[in-house]
């Protein structure tokens, strides 16, 4: 059994300013197993809405949580903001929420569960396994995530399903031993691929549920991030 006292739960948000304060509300309201407590940390990557006054208000307004803000100078992408984030970080274990509502905080638990038990130093939340919802969008975007898990895969002898998913559970200590470089999408390649060769490293995967977003609706990531997550996992895997 291992004993987490503190989970750091890191949120990148860019142009947010409409939703972050239902994300935060779902992640302060969820209880952790085994009571573990919370430290939330917002990096706000120079949003050019009303991102940081929405957060700076809420955080007046929830003084009872663990809530904590920095805001980058300059606008330097998603991996940049978890980069900043990762190192902030004081709980024994740490995971990745996006900002928006794609992904649901009450699922932290069935991520804990596996590394409470003992089992594991890295647990990644899959959408495309298990019984739980998803919502229907983007045929080649499945397509493209499966693509590139797969040619992970190839060069790590992972057996993941999702490497491209948010939901991203790391023991701290080592995820901050970790020198990470990609600034934007290529984050999730880059930390596969580096993490699958730290020896001894126990890796799991569980299922979670995807309440995907549409263009319209905020979803930033587009086929050139595609492109550059080929080229991360090249590069990263080679060296």
């Amino acid at each position: 059994m291992t004993t987490i006292k503190k989970l750091s739960i890191i949120i990148p948000a860019y142009n947010e300013a409409a939703t972050i304060h239902l994300i935060l509300n779902k992640v302060i309201a969820v209880n952790l197993i085994d009571a573990i407590q919370k430290e939330i940390i917002i990096v706000n990557d120079c949003s050019t809405d009303e991102t940081q006054k929405t957060i700076e208000r809420y955080i007046q307004e929830n003084t009872q949580h663990n809530i904590r803000l920095f805001n980058q100078e300059y606008n330097q992408g998603k991996g940049a903001a978890l980069h900043k984030g990762i190192s902030l970080a004081t709980g024994e274990y740490l995971i990745i929420q996006d900002a928006d509502l794609e992904y649901d905080p009450e699922e932290y638990n069935i991520l804990l569960k596996p590394v409470i038990n003992g089992f594991a130093d890295v647990v990644y939340g899959s959408r495309f396994i298990g019984g739980k919802p998803h919502r229907i969008l983007f045929f080649w975007h499945t397509i493209g995530n499966k693509f590139l898990t797969f040619l992970s895969n190839m060069f790590t002898n992972l057996n993941l399903t999702d490497m491209e998913t948010c939901y991203k559970l790391f023991k701290t200590e080592i995820i901050q031993s970790v020198k990470l470089k990609e600034k934007r999408f290529g984050f999730e390649p880059e930390v596969t691929a580096k993490i699958s060769r730290i020896p001894k490293i126990r890796f799991y995967e569980v299922g979670i549920s995807y309440y995907g977003r549409t263009y319209e609706e905020g979803k930033k990531i587009g086929w050139k991030d595609g492109f550059r997550a080929i080229w991360c996992i090249l590069k990263y895997n080679f060296k």
